[in-house]
């Protein structure tokens, strides 16, 4: 049995370079900048790298501080079409896994892209300003081979 894709990663400290470098380049991106240079949670970095960690079978501390898979897309709910921006946000995230160095192995970069280009593909759903996001999303979950447990599945309320 293969090992999950956080662990062939390296881990927690694969994910934060994964993440940091994700940021950098979205702040470089004469698009993507605007709406990453605006001021927002000071652990901003961290968290996606936990939310990233957790979905490709890390542990679960993203769910456990931070919310379910409800509240990730009530943040970036009802901005309206953002198609070109989501194209050019995973181009960022396939060109940051070099940049974090992480593993070369082809078919973990090949589920790595599969992931974001799905999870792109979420969020770009609720974009229309008047939709309502489904309380009570559990946590994705992505392995080798695609979705394990799709966000459909519920989670427990947060408190």
């Amino acid at each position: 049995m293969r090992s999950s894709l956080y662990d062939f990663a390296g881990g927690d400290a694969a994910f934060l370079r994964l993440a940091a470098a994700h940021h950098a380049r979205c702040l470089a991106d004469p698009e993507l900048n605007h709406p990453f240079s605006h001021p927002g949670h000071p652990q901003h970095v961290e968290r996606l790298a936990m939310y990233w960690a957790e979905v490709m079978g890390g542990p679960s501390r993203y769910s456990e501080a931070c919310g379910n898979q409800s509240s990730l897309l009530q943040l970036h709910a009802g901005n309206g079409d953002m198609t070109d921006l989501g194209r050019r946000f995973v181009a960022c995230f396939v060109a940051a896994a070099d940049d974090a160095q992480l593993p070369q192995d082809a078919e973990f970069r090949n589920a790595l892209r599969a992931y974001m280009e799905w999870a792109v593909a979420e969020v770009l759903r609720y974009g229309p300003q008047e939709v309502v996001v489904p309380a009570g999303l559990g946590m994705p979950r992505w392995g080798w081979k695609g979705l394990l447990t799709p966000p459909g599945a519920r989670s427990t309320p947060q408190s």
